[in-house]
C-alpha cells in the first residue's frame, strides 16, 4: 500500500484551490526549496486563511523524478496566512515571474493537501485564544462601541479604537470593547525607525500599509480613561502602548508617563505594558518609575548588522536597545522579545548562535515568536542575506534547543499578565 504524502496545492487564476496528487508539497526558505515531510506539517489552524499568489509559479516535489520542479502553465502558488499563536516554519514555495510585484504585508506559510484536509508548515507557540475570531462576538463589539462612547463622549482614543475594531478588524481593539484580555493604548503618530515591513507606513512605490496610523496624540487623561475602564472590568487585565496602528510610543513618552501616573494613582491593579523598539533607554526608565510593569522589545535579529538593515533606525543604535533591556531587568520588570521570525534566516546557524548569546547576556524572560509579515523573497534581497540551505537548522529545532538550554525562558506569542508572569511584588 502506497504511503500517503502531502500533496501540492495550487490555484487557478480564478482563485479555485485544488491539489495535484502526482506532486508533493514543497517549502521555501530564502529562495531555497525543500521537500516537506508530513511530520513537519499540522492541520491548518482554525481561522487561518488560504491565499493564491498571483504571478508566482508553484514549486513542488516530483517523487518520480526525485527532484524539485516548477509547475509551468496558468497556475499560481498557494499559501496559508496562519492564525495568531502559530509560527511559520517554511514559506510557500514559488518562483517569481517578470510580472511579480511585492506581496502585501502578510506571512506566507507553505500549505499542502493531506489526508483530505489542508495542512500548513507551522508550529503552535501559544494556546491563548485572545485573537481567535471564532470567539469574538462582533455584534457585541459593535454594541459596546456605542455604550463606551456614551460613557466618554469626548474621548478621541475611544473613537479611534472603534474604527480599529470595526473597520480594520484589530483583535486587541475588539477585545477592549468586549472587556477582556489586552486593551490597546495607541499614542504616537511618529516613529524613529523605517522598518521595511512596517504595517502602518510604507513609502510610495511599495505595497500598501496594512492599516492606517493614528494621526493624533491622545491626552494623558484620555489614555487613562481607556486604561482604567479596562482594568476595572477585566480580571488579569493588560493595557499596552505600542500598537500596529501607531509609530514608536517612546517618542510620546512624556504623555505616556503622565497617563501611567494617573492610572497608578487610581489603582495598583492591571498590567501596564509597552511594545517598543526600545530606542530611548532613559525614557523607558522613567516609565518604569511611573508604574510600567513590562516591556516587549521588537527585533528581527540578534545581530546589529541585520537589525539595522531591517529597522533603519534614526537617532538611535542597537546598543540603545540592549541598554533598555538591561534597565528593565535591573528594575525587575518582565521583558519579552518580539522576535520577528523568517524561515531560513531566523533558523540559520549564525543567527541562532547570536540569539543564544543574546539570551545568555541579556536574560529576557520570554520570546514571542511572531511571523514577520513581509514578502519573503524581498526580505532576503533587501537585507542582503547570504543563503546557504545547509546552514538552516529548522524553526522547530531551534525552539527545542532553546528550551533545553534556557529552561526558564518562556515562549509564546502574546503578552502575559502579571498574574501569569509575575515580576513586581504586587499582583492583581
Amino acid at each position: 500500500m502506497k504511503k500517503e504524502t502531502p500533496q501540492l496545492a495550487i490555484s487557478d487564476k480564478k482563485g479555485s484551490i485544488f491539489a495535484l496528487p502526482r506532486l508533493e508539497a514543497a517549502g521555501m526558505k530564502g529562495g531555497c526549496f525543500f521537500r516537506i515531510d508530513a511530520a513537519e506539517l499540522i492541520e491548518l489552524p482554525p481561522a487561518s486563511r488560504l491565499f493564491m499568489l498571483p504571478d508566482r509559479a508553484p514549486v513542488g516535489y516530483d517523487p518520480c523524478a526525485a527532484r524539485i520542479i516548477t509547475l509551468e502553465g496558468d497556475h499560481y502558488a498557494v499559501c496559508a496566512f496562519v492564525s495568531p499563536g502559530y509560527t511559520t516554519t517554511y514559506n510557500a514555495a514559488y518562483r517569481e515571474t517578470q510580472k511579480s510585484g511585492m506581496l502585501p504585508l502578510f506571512s506566507y506559510s507553505a500549505v499542502s493537501f493531506y489526508k483530505g484536509k489542508y495542512y500548513a508548515a507551522c508550529v503552535r507557540v501559544d494556546k491563548d485564544r485572545r485573537h481567535d475570531p471564532r470567539f469574538i462576538n462582533i455584534n457585541a463589539v459593535r454594541k459596546n462601541t456605542l455604550r463606551f462612547k456614551k460613557l466618554f463622549p469626548k474621548n478621541r482614543l475611544i473613537t479611534h479604537l472603534k474604527d480599529c475594531a470595526l473597520l480594520h478588524g484589530c483583535p486587541n481593539a475588539q477585545n477592549f470593547f468586549l472587556s477582556r484580555y489586552e486593551a490597546p493604548l495607541p499614542t504616537s503618530p511618529s516613529c524613529n525607525s523605517s522598518c521595511i515591513g512596517c504595517i502602518s507606513y510604507q513609502p510610495p512605490g511599495r505595497c500598501p500599509a496594512a492599516q492606517p496610523r493614528i494621526k493624533f496624540t491622545p491626552a494623558p487623561e484620555e489614555i487613562a480613561e481607556v486604561a482604567l475602564l479596562h482594568i476595572a472590568n477585566v480580571r488579569n487585565s493588560i493595557v499596552s502602548f505600542g500598537q500596529g496602528c501607531e509609530g514608536e510610543p517612546l517618542l510620546a513618552g512624556g504623555v505616556i508617563e503622565k497617563a501611567i501616573r494617573i492610572i497608578r494613582q487610581r489603582t495598583p491593579k492591571g498590567t501596564i505594558n509597552i511594545n517598543t523598539n526600545a530606542s530611548r533607554p532613559d525614557m523607558l526608565s522613567r516609565l518604569f518609575n511611573a508604574g510600567l510593569n513590562s516591556v516587549r522589545v521588537s527585533i528581527n535579529s540578534a545581530r546589529e548588522e541585520y537589525y539595522a538593515r531591517y529597522y533603519k533606525p534614526r537617532g538611535y543604535l542597537f546598543k540603545d536597545v540592549i541598554r533598555s533591556i538591561r534597565i528593565a531587568k535591573a528594575k525587575n520588570k518582565f521583558v519579552s522579545i518580539n522576535y520577528l521570525t523568517m524561515p531560513g534566516f531566523t533558523d540559520s546557524k549564525d543567527e541562532f548562535a547570536a540569539l543564544g548569546d543574546f539570551i545568555e547576556t541579556n536574560r529576557p524572560d520570554m520570546i514571542q515568536w511572531r511571523n514577520l509579515n513581509l514578502d519573503p523573497i524581498r526580505y532576503f534581497k533587501e537585507l542582503n542575506i547570504r543563503v546557504d540551505s545547509a546552514e538552516m537548522l529548522g524553526i522547530r529545532e531551534i525552539m527545542n534547543k532553546l528550551k533545553k538550554t534556557f529552561p526558564k525562558l518562556k515562549m509564546g506569542y502574546f503578552n502575559p499578565s502579571r498574574a501569569i508572569a509575575p515580576r513586581d511584588s504586587e499582583r492583581d
